[in-house]
């Protein structure tokens, strides 16, 4: 099973970038398709983005559009949630995870990481 740790989280102002980095562990893990959700203070978790198991395919949140790019590492055992353009409302926890196919849905999901904390001040 592959285990995920994230990283890249902070403090930014509002018009400025991050860059989230997903880390995997296990031999499995190029068979997993991944998904990028966060989570605000009180709100469900939501969607962000998802990448497809050959990073052919990606998928955004209406929210993030054109404002986040996520990739796969060359090494293929790296995701990355490429963050620009930053909102306060982007403000939450970040967290990847792994499936068997990309997907919007939490459930569908069997394994996340940590999360990192995403700050955006105005």
């Amino acid at each position: 099973q592959v285990q995920l740790v994230e990283s890249g989280g902070g403090l930014v102002q509002a018009g400025g970038s991050l860059r989230l980095s997903c880390a995997a562990s296990g031999r499995t893990f190029s068979t997993y398709a991944m998904g990028w959700f966060r989570q605000a203070p009180g709100k469900e978790r939501e969607f962000v983005a998802a990448i497809s198991r050959n990073g052919d395919s990606t998928y955004y949140a209406d929210s993030v559009k054109g404002r986040f790019t996520v990739s796969r590492g060359s090494a293929k055992n790296t995701v990355y949630l490429q963050m620009n353009s930053l909102k306060p409302e982007d403000t939450a926890v970040y967290y990847c995870a792994a499936a068997f196919s990309p997907s919007i849905r939490v459930s569908d999901y069997a394994t996340w990481g940590q999360g990192t904390q995403v700050t955006v001040s105005s």
